[in-house]
């Protein structure tokens, strides 16, 4: 399977694609999936997901602040400790902060979000590396947006800071490459799971209108099928990434969107 016998770390897991990481890992015959949350609720509750599927791949639970660079040691420390490597780290743990446009945004509230965005997602990244190094293999892979694509002026100091990410993997695809880790993103539209059902039911509710007719103005928008990518098929994309199969693969940008943003 896609990541048997492999050590991959999560971060961010909560209620959307974070736990849908996490049992796709699972699914995919990881030997160990490593949960990495603020929260430990939502740690204890992806762990029984992946026993109430039926997973056999062993689990460790560590309460991580990804913007605190100890905690980020001893969750590389304490996975070394129980498992002896790290094949993969998926950092998915984010901040969006406040919606707000370019212009009129809190300078304050942006450093908040750069805080866990970029410099968390970087505090992750180097507290594997060693590890990855000593293994001359390793990868790493940064859960992006495709509001850095589309620009979204209501989520302007999100996409700010996952531009800066998408810059801090360039250059950390060349640096580690040597070593034989790879660095790898994946840029998220919508998706459909827990997090975006209660922003369609809130916005219907406030608009006064069905929460169908809500979800299918931005299904017409996205090519493929018409309709939201699932979350958990958008965590398959980044597992894959973390996998063999895309072992001379760096420094890619993988837009998940269902076509919604198109490269040209």
């Amino acid at each position: 399977m896609l990541l048997k016998d492999k050590v991959i770390i999560i971060s961010g897991i909560g209620p959307g694609m974070g736990i849908k990481l996490a049992l796709r890992a699972a699914e995919y015959q990881a030997k160990a999936v490593v949960l990495a949350a603020r929260t430990q609720s939502m740690l204890d509750e992806a762990e029984q997901a992946i026993r109430d599927a039926g997973h056999s791949s062993e689990t460790l639970k560590v309460s991580t602040d990804i913007s605190q660079p100890e905690q980020c040691q001893r969750l590389a420390e304490l996975t070394i400790a129980k498992f002896g490597r790290i094949d993969a780290l998926i950092n998915s743990a984010y901040a969006h902060g406040t919606w707000g446009s370019s212009s009129n945004s809190s300078m304050d509230d942006w450093r908040k979000v750069m805080e866990v965005n970029l410099y968390g997602s970087m505090n992750m990244t180097q507290a594997v590396v060693p590890q990855m190094k000593k293994q001359k293999d390793g990868s790493i892979v940064m859960i992006n947006t495709m509001a850095t694509r589309r620009p979204n002026q209501l989520e302007a100091g999100y996409a700010v800071s996952k531009g800066a990410l998408k810059t801090a993997v360039q250059y950390l695809a060349e640096d580690l490459g040597p070593f034989g880790i790879r660095v790898n993103s994946t840029y998220n539209g919508w998706m459909w799971g827990a997090p975006v059902k209660g922003y369609f039911q809130a916005e219907a509710k406030r608009q006064g209108v069905s929460m169908e007719s809500l979800v299918d103005v931005i299904a017409q928008q996205i090519p493929l099928r018409n309709e939201i990518p699932d979350d958990a098929d958008c965590a398959s994309a980044a597992l894959y990434l973390a996998s063999d199969y895309a072992r001379v693969v760096t420094g890619a940008q993988l837009d998940v969107s269902g076509g919604h943003y198109l490269p040209h």
